[in-house]
């Protein structure tokens, strides 16, 4: 059930492929990515952007709204078909082997989903599609929940290695990577917001995470089960503060 820890993420593809079943789902509880990193997007004037991995449309439907141009790739059909419900035209294949047909782009997005990406041909394939002064822009949600919530999650997950409470450590602002391939270097922007789940919103976004989807499903009920049981007895609400990370990457 465990990932070695000497095995590339993104080769774990019973994880990586686990959400079309529960594509509606995944759609209502997985968070909106933050208006100001949107925002940050669509003021790299791009004619066009490419969303990797779109999913059902977190990233696209924003953009889309700002007026954007953007086609989304997503290796899913169920997924691709609630991105398209929203008005989102997606392609279904894998970003490696999706056959871009000559079209090029200003911006390539990514949210959520190029840590299921081959890191090293993933960047070749994006400094290709990418026109000169092109930017790639990976980003991240997560959760960052108060000590006392925290602590409340962690009482429930304790001894349990094979999955986790999603309930992350705020993240560093001068966090770093190095350069990808055809790529000078990423620039870091943190975004914050304000956030709270009920114990109903909470038990459906854990729900969608990969390690809980693929865990056998009597001992996902029980886990979830416990989970909800505990917010609702500490008042039926986790409170705590959204954070994104996103990874402006500018072609060579």
């Amino acid at each position: 059930m465990t990932r070695p820890a000497d095995r590339p993420r993104h080769t774990d593809r019973n994880r990586a492929e686990s959400f079309g079943p529960i594509a509606g789902d995944y759609d209502r509880y997985r968070p909106e990515f933050p208006a100001a990193l949107l925002a940050d997007v669509v003021a790299l004037a791009p004619a066009n952007v490419l969303d990797v991995g779109c999913g059902t449309g977190k990233v696209a439907v924003g953009l889309r709204h700002a007026g954007l141009d953007v086609l989304g790739v997503e290796i899913d059909p169920r997924m691709a078909a609630v991105a398209r419900a929203h008005g989102v035209p997606v392609e279904v294949a894998g970003f490696e082997t999706w056959d871009d047909a000559g079209r090029r782009f200003d911006v390539i997005t990514s949210g959520n989903a190029w840590h299921w990406i081959d890191p090293v041909r993933g960047a070749e394939r994006a400094a290709q599609l990418l026109r000169p002064g092109g930017t790639l822009v990976r980003s991240w949600t997560f959760a960052v929940l108060d000590p006392d919530a925290l602590a409340l999650l962690e009482g429930v997950y304790a001894g349990r290695a094979d999955v986790h409470t999603h309930a992350e450590a705020a993240v560093s602002e001068d966090r770093r990577e190095a350069p990808l391939a055809g790529f000078s270097d990423s620039e870091a922007r943190v975004y914050r917001w304000d956030l709270q789940f009920t114990t109903a919103e909470w038990v459906g976004l854990i729900a969608t995470f990969s390690d809980h989807q693929l865990l056998p499903a009597e001992e996902r009920a029980a886990l979830l089960g416990a989970v909800s049981a505990a917010i609702d007895d500490a008042g039926g609400v986790l409170r705590g503060r959204g954070e994104a990370i996103a990874f402006f990457s500018p072609r060579l």
